[in-house]
């Protein structure tokens, strides 16, 4: 073995070891057993104790039904008072986490105790927020100087508040310039309403002024400049009596800026004389001589105390308050008093709005694992299949590529903390799929370079070198649609594209360095004859340019059939929850009692919600109901609502509204929520906002790299098939309404984005090898005419094109049979996008490219007449 193949060798080793480490463990270890062996005491009574607690606890949660929140809380129950900082090595405990080590002992083991395949909410069960800051509550000066500090404040605010619920592996960051996406896995009901209060609850406490004259203007209805309206609510207090609401004049902001941030510690206690939960307070140094200073300067006033904008009470200052602490008082509940505290330990600087919430039930994540895993193995076990039979010894080569693809693209997501998604898998089985195209290219050159009477030795080197040009040109381009996603895309999305573009990096090495490796040692172990291959495309003479103008019409016919019709006939119908906005239940259901979708209807447009859509989908082996309604109307009273009870808001939706409706309508069905997503219609907006501008940059990067790798001409052919294949595409997913009852077809959501982007970087990667063909026979200077060229290159390519583009349709087409919910949605969009890939490379791309030059030679044709570096290969015959 020459020095260089050692090397290569030697990489390839490390990486194999390297994306293996990093894959281990593969899943999450019990916490208790985490707790227990890591721990440095032995033989303690009361550690045994607690462990013994903590395994009973455990073991008497119904079978199937355990999951790491809840075991978190068990252990937080076996713990109780003790003291656990002994048990752990100094080091173990954060210095930031001092104030509440047990709970950061906790947390430390669960991060321990996490695996390193990290599954998003669709395939592990648990709630989403995707919150938006109110930076209009923010002093102006301190937000234009401190810029992101806001989003990192209430993120580490928010981690405090998560990690106090005990949620496993929660995922919280930034998601744009003010909002925040946060992720709790696993968490069930009872978790997710608490976490829903304490994430959205700013904590936003204020002291203001109230008007010294309060009564006299509130009673002739004159607002002082520099006041605004409030009322402090009443409640009920426990001798049955109800407090009057009562209005105040209060100062529009906090006096000398004195607020939640000088808040140094909080706690819940009780009043002495009522027995009420009230909230006691000290304040920092800092806070402590505001306080004393705004007390002695307003004696004889009143002191409202606000939190989120609310008077929660209004004392009089009878004297002046300088020992820095203070109560806050109201018609509290034990729990809310609790909260309270909790949340003014760790206030926010601006209030949070919940934009967009999703839940997903343990059970239909396992459904979606399963379906995804399932697609996933088939997906990869077809192409593999197909190579092995089609290319013999060299699809056995390509197979050993492929996996060692996919444990390098595991590797590498694991090491990147990438959270799985099931787009996320279908982006996996996609990036399988085109793996094995760069090897189909490969394979193809080197069998006409054996047919041209090269030894094998030579042909394989003449393959790899003539065959890199196209597989870098049809990857990059194909990159700049998935970076495109990482950049553009939140959340699903965003996971495909680091799926697809990660794979497309090993796609790079596996099939140009690992194959290489594997035939260069086969190539030394003895004098090779010959490397046999099936070949079912024997030298075709087809002349495609023939069909080019009745089919460059047809396409368009389709197109403007299509869009018309989705466009006039559906609609807004088009557009699902992600689009639009609105409200979409998932519910699982006993079959026996499976209810007709037209007495669905019935019951769901009896409610009035407005439109609605409602199927009948599969996950897996169970089959669940999808009803999607739109928003309730946005009134004063639903936002007074939402104020007064966020929770109660939510369970008023629309959405909650139907599944209420349907088991009260449907009991035999015994509806199950399974997931309930909640999206507003300026989340809607952006989708669209950002997928438009992710097509339009994806085109001109396309439109630039092609221009300067090929010719002008080739970049405007290659830009208008894509823009064909995505009007082609949307046309024939609007036509799906057809085969729908009521016309209710496919709807437009973030996976089906997904799918444009990747169909736009599937489709340039078909055209580009074409081009590349076109372009070495120009500069081979082959006789006839540019369309003899073109035709000529068309047939040579025929079979890699068949071929590659048959690869990715058996990878999509299993995860169209076998996936379900979102992976059904993109494999369809993307299945339609392989055919008008494939066709518009030859009748859109290439038919456009010859009109542009009027059928003459482009100007690439006269700079060579022989292709670079085949000297270089043929001196590669003899080995050395």
């Amino acid at each position: 073995m020459n020095r260089s193949h050692l090397w290569k060798l030697l990489i390839v080793l490390f990486t194999i070891v390297w994306a293996t480490s990093e894959i281990y463990p593969p899943s999450a270890r019990n916490l208790i057993e985490q707790f227990s062996n890591t721990a440095v005491v032995n033989n303690d009574d009361a550690l045994t104790g607690i462990l013994k607690k903590a395994r009973e606890l455990d073991a008497s949660q119904p079978a199937g039904n355990l999951q790491a929140n809840i075991t978190y809380s068990n252990l937080v129950v076996a713990i109780g008072t003790n003291d656990i900082r002994r048990y752990f090595p100094t080091n173990y405990i954060p210095r930031a986490s001092v104030a509440a080590p047990q709970r950061a002992i906790l947390n430390r083991l669960q991060q321990d105790a996490a695996g390193k395949f990290n599954l998003g909410i669709d395939l592990r069960g648990g709630t989403q927020f995707l919150l938006e800051m109110d930076t209009s509550k923010a002093d102006t000066n301190t937000l234009r100087l401190q810029g992101t500090a806001f989003i990192d404040q209430a993120i580490e605010v928010l981690r405090k508040r998560v990690d106090a619920l005990g949620v496993a592996e929660p995922i919280i960051q930034p998601a744009g310039e003010n909002r925040i996406l946060v992720q709790l896995p696993g968490v069930d009901e009872s978790v997710k309403d608490q976490a829903r209060t304490q994430i959205q609850r700013a904590a936003f406490l204020e002291f203001r002024i109230v008007d010294p004259q309060n009564n006299e203007h509130v009673n002739s209805g004159r607002i002082p400049p520099g006041y605004e309206r409030k009322v402090i609510r009443g409640g009920r207090a426990k001798n049955g009596q109800v407090d009057r609401d009562e209005t105040v004049l209060i100062r529009r902001a906090a006096e000398r800026g004195l607020g939640g941030s000088h808040i140094e510690r909080s706690n819940l206690a009780h009043n002495e004389n009522t027995g009420e939960p009230e909230i006691h307070f000290n304040l920092t140094s800092e806070g402590s001589k505001l306080f004393g200073d705004v007390t002695t300067e307003h004696v004889g006033h009143r002191l409202g105390i606000l939190l989120d904008g609310e008077v929660i009470s209004a004392p009089n200052i009878n004297s002046a308050i300088t020992a820095g602490s203070g109560v806050i008082t109201g018609r509290f509940s034990e729990k809310e008093a609790a909260d309270l505290a909790s949340a003014l330990e760790n206030p926010l600087k601006a209030p949070l709005h919940i934009m967009e919430e999703r839940a997903v039930s343990a059970s239909l994540g396992k459904d979606a694992i399963d379906s995804g895993l399932r697609s996933a193995v088939i997906g990869v076990l077809a192409v593999a299949a197909f190579m092995l039979v089609y290319y013999l010894f060299a699809g056995f080569v390509a197979n050993v590529a492929l996996l060692l693809n996919v444990l390098l693209l595991l590797g590498c997501m694991c090491s990147l903390q990438v959270t799985y998604t099931l787009p996320g898998i279908a982006g996996i089985v996609l990036t399988v799929g085109m793996a094995v195209d760069a090897n189909v290219l490969i394979y193809e050159r080197l069998r006409e370079e054996l047919a041209a009477g090269k030894s094998v030795r030579g042909a394989v080197a003449a393959a790899y070198a003539r065959a890199f040009g196209t597989i870098f040109d049809s990857h990059l381009t194909t990159m700049i649609s998935s970076v495109l996603l990482i950049i553009l895309g939140t959340g699903p999305v965003k996971g495909f594209g680091v799926a697809l573009t990660v794979g497309l990096f090993v796609s790079l090495f596996t099939s140009l360095v690992v194959t290489r490796l594997i035939f260069d040692a086969w190539l030394a172990t003895g004098d090779r004859k010959s490397l046999p291959m099936l070949h079912l495309i024997k030298s075709p003479n087809i002349d495609f340019m023939k069909f080019a103008k009745p089919a460059f019409i047809t396409s368009w016919l389709i197109i403007v059939v299509g869009i018309g019709y989705g466009v006039g006939v559906r609609g807004k119908n088009l557009l699902g929850v992600d689009f639009a906005g609105g409200d979409t239940v998932t519910l699982g259901f006993a079959a026996e009692g499976k209810p007709a979708i037209e007495s669905v209807r019935g019951t769901i447009d009896g409610l009035k919600l407005g439109d609605s859509q409602i199927q009948y989908q599969n996950e897996g082996t169970r089959e669940y109901l999808r009803v999607t309604v739109a928003h309730a109307p946005d009134t004063a009273a639903t936002r007074a609502a939402a104020a007064a009870d966020k929770n109660a808001a939510i369970e008023a939706s629309n959405g909650a509204k139907a599944e209420t409706a349907l088991k009260v309508a449907f009991p035999n069905a015994r509806f199950v929520r399974a997931q309930l997503d909640t999206v507003g219609p300026t989340v809607g907006f952006e989708i669209q906002k950002a997928a438009v501008l992710a097509s339009l940059l994806s085109l001109f990067g396309i439109l630039i790299y092609v221009a300067f790798r090929y010719e002008f001409s080739f970049a405007i052919g290659a830009v208008i098939a894509v823009v064909h294949d995505v009007l082609m595409t949307i046309g024939i997913y609007c036509l799906t309404g057809l085969l729908h009852s009521g016309g209710m077809g496919r709807q437009f959501n973030a996976t089906f984005i997904a799918a444009l982007l990747t169909i736009i970087g599937f489709s340039i990667n078909d055209t580009i090898v074409i081009f590349d063909r076109i372009r070495e026979d120009l500069r081979l200077g082959k006789r006839g005419t540019f369309r003899d060229i073109m035709n000529r290159a068309l047939n040579e390519t025929l079979s890699r094109t068949l071929i590659t583009s048959g690869t990715v349709f058996i990878a999509t087409a299993v995860l169209y049979f076998f996936g379900g919910g979102p992976i059904n949605d993109f494999a369809f969009t993307f299945l339609v996008g392989i055919i008008t890939g494939t066709y518009s490379s030859i009748y859109i791309a290439s038919a456009l490219v010859l009109w542009w030059n009027k059928g003459e030679r482009p100007k690439l044709g006269a700079t060579s007449t022989a292709p670079t570096g085949i000297v270089e290969i043929e001196a590669t015959e003899n080995p050395g």
